[in-house]
C-alpha cells in the first residue's frame, strides 16, 4: 500500500507544477514593447539595423579584400525568416510534457541561429587587421551597464 502523502511533499509538487505552468505561459508571451517601439515596425527595424552597419563598415574601414567577409557577416546577422508564432489555443491543449517538449525545440531552433550568428561573427573577425578588431571589440556588439553600444537602456547597473 503506497504511503499517504505529506503536506510538505504535496506543497512541493504544487509548487512545481505551477512553475511549469507559468514557464509555459510565458514562454507563448510576447516580448514586452521597447522603449520607443510600441509597435515593432519590421520595415524601421530594418532600417535601424542597415544603419547601424552601415557605421560600422566606416568604423572598421571595410577593403575591398575584406567585403566579402563583410558580406557573409552581414547577412548572417538578417533576422531568420520564422512563420507565424504558436498558436496560443493549440499550445494551451497540449499536455505538459508536450508543451515542455516544444518549448525545447523553440529554443533548440533559438540556439542553432545564435551558433550560427556566433560562428559568423568569429569568422569574419578573423579577417579583420588588428585595429579593426579593436574597434568592433568596441562598438560592434551591445553593451551591459550603459557603455558604448547599450541601447536606450536596455541594460541595467544591478
Amino acid at each position: 500500500m503506497a504511503s499517504p502523502r505529506t503536506p510538505f511533499k504535496s506543497l512541493v509538487l504544487a509548487g512545481l507544477l505551477a512553475t511549469l505552468g507559468a514557464t509555459a505561459f510565458a514562454a507563448d508571451a510576447p516580448p514586452p514593447p521597447a522603449a520607443g517601439m510600441a509597435h515593432h515596425d519590421p520595415a524601421k527595424m530594418q532600417e535601424h539595423m542597415q544603419k547601424r552597419q552601415a557605421a560600422l563598415k566606416a568604423q572598421l574601414k571595410i577593403t575591398p579584400a575584406q567585403e566579402a567577409a563583410w558580406t557573409t557577416f552581414t547577412a548572417s546577422m538578417q533576422p531568420p525568416a520564422h512563420g507565424p508564432r504558436p498558436d496560443k489555443a493549440a499550445f494551451e491543449k497540449l499536455t505538459t510534457p508536450e508543451r515542455i517538449d516544444k518549448m525545447r525545440a523553440m529554443r533548440a531552433e533559438r540556439d542553432a541561429e545564435m551558433d550560427k550568428r556566433a560562428d559568423a561573427t568569429k569568422a569574419f573577425y578573423a579577417a579583420l587587421t588588428p585595429e579593426q578588431q579593436k574597434v568592433f571589440d568596441a562598438h560592434a556588439m551591445p553593451r551591459m551597464h550603459g557603455g558604448p553600444g547599450d541601447h536606450e537602456g536596455r541594460h541595467h547597473k544591478g
